[in-house]
């Protein structure tokens, strides 16, 4: 998968509909998200983030992509993603994605971070 092809499949994990999130996700995808229950895995996972209302938009700045092996992408990036009737949110992420044959590939992990607020020293 070349780099914009990655980019374009992680920009639509954030804004496509719940199918498409369910048919991209494996079984067996470990997550950790900032919110309880934190670390989820499988179906758990694909339930949970299918079933949250989808981002209108996410901007995705600082991107990083290595390949360490034939069949495996990791990706890490600064998302900015906002809905048309509500509040924003800011993450920094990794997904790591196995190939299962040409051109089919799913996501095995994903992680979100949080920005941390920073306090200056009194």
């Amino acid at each position: 998968m070349d780099d914009n092809r990655v980019w374009t499949f992680e920009e639509s994990l954030w804004t496509g509909d719940a199918e498409h999130y369910r048919a991209s996700i494996d079984d067996e995808c470990l997550m950790v998200l900032p919110q309880p229950p934190f670390v989820m895995s499988g179906g758990e996972a694909i339930e949970a983030v299918a079933a949250t209302p989808r981002w209108s938009s996410v901007e995705i700045t600082d991107r990083r992509i290595a390949r360490p092996e034939e069949g495996l992408i990791v990706v890490a990036y600064h998302a900015r993603a906002t809905k048309d009737d509500g509040p924003g949110y800011e993450a920094h992420c990794t997904s790591t994605y196995r190939r299962r044959a040409h051109e089919d590939w799913l996501v095995v992990q994903h992680q979100q971070t949080p920005p941390l607020a920073i306090t200056a020293a009194a």
